[in-house]
């Protein structure tokens, strides 16, 4: 076989590690974490079916392509709880080791559009990673609404949330709506605290 399809299907292989890589986030069924395949594959159908609550320069066939590459430096790097603020501290420079590891893996010209999907994707600047990254909020958002607060009850903040869904506020407001109520609603049930 060619060089170009040994490094494809080497690739290929190497990110079937992502399903082993845990988050903190539970399934809605509370029988166990979610990984990061599953979470990836759950925002980018949460891409097509909310599509319309995206802005009209929103290219949703690029914002799937994003999330489902938005992780994959976690097969290197790990999973992050959003809201481990040690963690954090740290994070962009193990992200970015793994990102040179694994997109050098692909031949040059599909390595490096990966790469500057997950790039725009983690800068939130371009309408298409705004709705990306919202989503990707707004996922887990609705796993700890669900599951009762389970990842909250960790001593996370209303407030914590409110800044961490701001991005949900930038993309679509119809959609903020939702999260404040879901926050609001979780601040009464006592899943999550002041």
């Amino acid at each position: 076989m060619d060089e170009r399809l040994k490094q494809q299907l080497q690739f290929i292989l190497e990110i079937d590690k992502m399903k082993k890589i845990l988050r903190q986030t539970i399934l809605t069924d509370y029988s166990r974490q979610e990984n990061d395949a599953e979470h990836s594959w759950h925002i980018a159908v949460m891409a097509m079916v909310l599509a319309e609550y995206a802005g009209p320069s929103v290219d949703i066939n690029r914002v799937i392509r994003m999330t489902l590459v938005h992780d994959l430096i976690e097969i290197y790097a790990g999973d992050t709880f959003a809201y481990d603020t040690v963690g954090n501290q740290d994070k962009k420079e193990r992200e970015e080791a793994a990102a040179g590891k694994l997109f050098a893996m692909l031949p040059s010209d599909q390595g490096k559009e990966i790469r500057m999907l997950w790039e725009e994707f983690d800068q939130m600047e371009t309408p298409d990673a705004v709705f990306a990254a919202a989503l990707d909020r707004l996922q887990p958002l609705l796993h700890n609404y669900v599951t009762e607060g389970h990842t909250w009850k960790r001593g996370v903040t209303s407030e914590q949330v409110r800044r961490r869904m701001a991005v949900v506020e930038k993309a679509n407001p119809r959609l903020y709506e939702v999260v404040s109520s879901i926050i609001e609603q979780s601040l009464q049930k006592g899943y999550l605290k002041e």
